[in-house]
């Protein structure tokens, strides 16, 4: 058995293609494994869980019965869906994952995260991140209709598709002092995230130690899964 790793689905109603990829793993691969994680960006955007379009609920029933079958499943927020809240978790089955948090695979401690946060070269994302996540402007976005937070929700991934393109490559990748900090920090040798959408497994070294760090893919042309059993990670894309 395995343990299984996806993040960056960007599930929403107009791509069929990737909740019926999704969809499948849960009712086949998923079914074996000790447990799914979904490191994050699991919704293309999230604006309450009042609101899920019709793709984003039938990947809810799927965790369901995923869940309903015995398979843990844990979502991280991400940067695309970090209000995922109480009712999505009582629909779902699905447990809400700090982030980071340390994950123990077979005896080894591992760092996970959805990434956004190691990406501190982008400055202008880093002011947005700290504000969305503020309780206190949750609760105000929130409180506006359905159809304004859409409308919010719309403009704002527009802008953020701008703010992308606008930026250097690597300013929009990690930053190698913030992954050396956040593993000295948890005194772990694996670190294993989403966000940039560069599936790779890295070798590095922290105050003279080996380290690693495991990226996970989107899902946009095809599927990516870690798969994590007792012989290690094996980083793997599924074709659609």
């Amino acid at each position: 058995m395995a343990t299984l790793f996806i993040s960056d689905l960007h599930i929403d109603a107009t791509s069929p293609e990737i909740t019926q990829q999704f969809l499948t793993l849960l009712e086949e691969e998923a079914r074996g494994a000790e447990a799914l994680y979904i490191l994050g960006d699991l919704f293309e955007s999230w604006v309450g869980d009042d609101a899920p379009d019709a793709a984003q609920t039938a990947a809810i029933a799927g965790i369901r019965s995923l869940t309903a079958a015995g398979v843990p499943c844990f979502v991280m927020h991400g940067n695309r869906d970090f209000l995922l809240g109480s009712r999505f978790c009582a629909l779902s089955g699905a447990h809400i994952l700090s982030d980071p948090v340390i994950v123990t695979l077979y005896g080894e401690p591992v760092l996970a995260m959805h990434g956004d946060a190691l990406c501190t070269d982008d400055r202008a994302y880093q002011r947005l991140r700290a504000t969305v996540r503020d309780p206190g402007w949750q609760g105000q976005f929130l409180a506006l209709s359905v159809a304004g937070r859409r409308a919010l929700a719309g403009a704002a991934r527009a802008g953020s598709q701008a703010h992308t393109a606008a930026m250097e490559n690597n300013i929009t990748d990690v930053n190698a002092a913030s992954v050396a900090l956040v593993l000295r920090a948890a005194a772990v040798a694996t670190l294993l995230h989403g966000h940039t959408h560069r599936p790779a497994i890295h070798a590095l070294s922290v105050d003279g130690r080996a380290c690693t760090r495991i990226v996970l893919g989107d899902w946009h042309t095809q599927g990516s899964l870690l798969r994590w059993d007792r012989n290690g990670p094996e980083l793997v894309s599924l074709p659609r």
